[in-house]
């Protein structure tokens, strides 16, 4: 009798909420549309917060960023509110129970990371621009602990690993679908890609550091053995599709950086030495040196424009004479070496780039597509823009967690226990690789597109690092997994 009310409750609660509900639509009023949505989101928040991070890695590419003049911000919608809120659990939990698992924090990768932050949040106290600072601060802090402090506990248990970059590669090969069919409408025009990649991404080049930044994952699962047959013809077909993508958007960073992996790959599948590869770096650095006029001249020859014709829009990319993208980049980078000898240790503060930028162009720098307010973006570079955001500390704090994740990408490849794993291992260092090929030349992290793989990426690795050892050896890929799990 009791459990009958119950369900006569129920019922009439939902018919209610819905009659409810259909009248304030009429009336053009939809926010107690979005409160199940709600509901749902603050069950899996504090009941199931592994299910909530795998959801916001699938909405991430599909998130749409608003923006509130009447506050002066933008938010990625509906994923960043959300990882503000995990930062805030996150912190309160930390004040509760006083630790984090000293494994994880003693890693390099957390190190430097740690050391990159704290950096940052110096910088951010002594910003030209302490409000835009701190909104870029935090936006890092909710990327982070979401993606990585919060995520390393979730990928203790391997399946997580695969769930993350499946949802987050599947909703990619949505936007991948409807860009593409878009930028089809009007003849695959290479000036129609951003409009193409619209509202989902801010131009192509980000996009296509995304897709770049995850086909090597899949790529290299289509020769898991440890899938199923049907799992692995899906992950060639991901593969297939993202390499669509990243054609069609007509960036030459990421083809590059591709390219750049491609080269990793050979280097690590014939297990080249590592004096080898120095003395070829040493070799490949003197004759530049040597040669640097020569090679100054020729790029000066190049005339080749930025083109819809696929080899010559590869040319264009060592035009340095009259590209306006390349000279453009330049013009940036100079810029961005000015900011850092005024200020060359605390810098003009995270995220301040964009803002400060336009005293230091010089007329000869100026290209068709320079503005005098300097109001177009950022410095297009990882490296350059935290030197002259945060001075030297924070670019070398940068580079130097890049280096710890290759180095620890590498040492699971050639150490971890099971052949799946040191696929997985292969698979993302070969796409960090790619995304600090093309941090030279771009820089997304501030976005949450790239945020989230890049973060995301950088947990499993420390999570198979930390919590996989050789005890699990021996073992059939599966049990071995297993195991590692408990």
């Amino acid at each position: 009798m009791i459990q009958g009310n119950k369900l006569i409750w129920f019922y009439a609660g939902s018919l209610l909420f819905a009659v409810v509900n259909i009248f304030l639509i009429l009336q053009e009023v939809y926010l107690l549309t979005a409160l199940p949505f709600a509901l749902g989101i603050m069950l899996l928040f504090f009941f199931s917060l592994d299910k909530l991070i795998l959801i916001l890695a699938f909405l991430t590419p599909l998130s749409i960023n608003l923006r509130f003049d009447q506050f002066g911000f933008t938010v990625n919608m509906p994923t960043e509110p959300v990882m503000a809120a995990i930062l805030l659990l996150f912190i309160v939990r930390i004040l509760y129970e006083g630790h984090y698992d000293r494994k994880i924090l003693r890693h390099p990768v957390t190190v430097f990371l740690i050391i990159n932050l704290l950096w940052m949040l110096i910088t951010t106290v002594s910003s030209e621009l302490f409000v835009v600072s701190a909104k870029y601060f935090a936006a890092r802090m909710w990327f982070v602990t979401t993606f990585f402090f919060v995520g390393i506990y979730m990928f203790k248990d391997p399946k997580r690993m695969q769930q993350f970059m499946w949802l987050f590669g599947v909703a990619l090969v949505i936007v991948v679908i409807i860009a593409t069919a878009r930028h089809a409408t009007v003849g695959f025009e290479r000036q129609m890609n951003v409009w193409a990649v619209h509202p989902f991404f801010n131009d192509h080049t980000q996009y296509a550091a995304v897709l770049a930044l995850v086909v090597p994952y899949f790529a290299v699962m289509t020769f898991n053995r440890a899938n199923s047959v049907f799992r692995r013809r899906m992950a060639l077909l991901v593969f297939v599709v993202l390499c669509m993508g990243i054609l069609f958007s007509y960036s030459r960073a990421s083809w590059l950086s591709l390219m750049v992996a491609a080269a990793g790959l050979i280097i690590l599948a014939f297990r080249l030495r590592f004096r080898f590869l120095m003395a070829l770096l040493v070799l490949l650095v003197s004759v530049g040196y040597l040669f640097q006029t020569e090679i100054v001249m020729h790029l000066e020859r190049n005339q080749q424009e930025s083109s819809a014709d696929f080899a010559e829009h590869i040319r264009s990319a060592s035009n340095i004479t009259t590209d306006a993208s390349n000279l453009e980049r330049i013009n940036r980078w100079r810029s961005a070496y000015r900011m850092f000898e005024e200020r060359p240790v605390l810098g003009w503060g995270p995220g301040t780039y964009q803002f400060v930028y336009a005293p230091f162009q010089r007329s000869e720098d100026y290209t068709i597509i320079t503005t005098h307010f300097g109001d177009l973006g950022n410095a297009h570079s990882e490296y350059f823009g935290p030197l002259s955001e945060s001075g030297m500390p924070g670019m070398a704090s940068f580079v130097a967690l890049a280096l710890a994740v290759l180095a620890t990408g590498v040492k699971l490849y050639k150490k971890a226990p099971t052949r799946e794993l040191r696929l997985i291992a292969l698979s993302l260092t070969l796409g960090f690789i790619t995304y600090f090929t093309h941090g030279f030349l771009n820089n997304f992290l501030d976005t949450d597109k790239a945020s989230v793989p890049f973060w995301g990426m950088m947990a499993i690795l420390v999570a198979m690092d930390v919590f996989f050892d050789k005890r699990v050896e021996g073992k059939k890929p599966a049990q071995a997994l297993d195991t590692a799990a408990e």
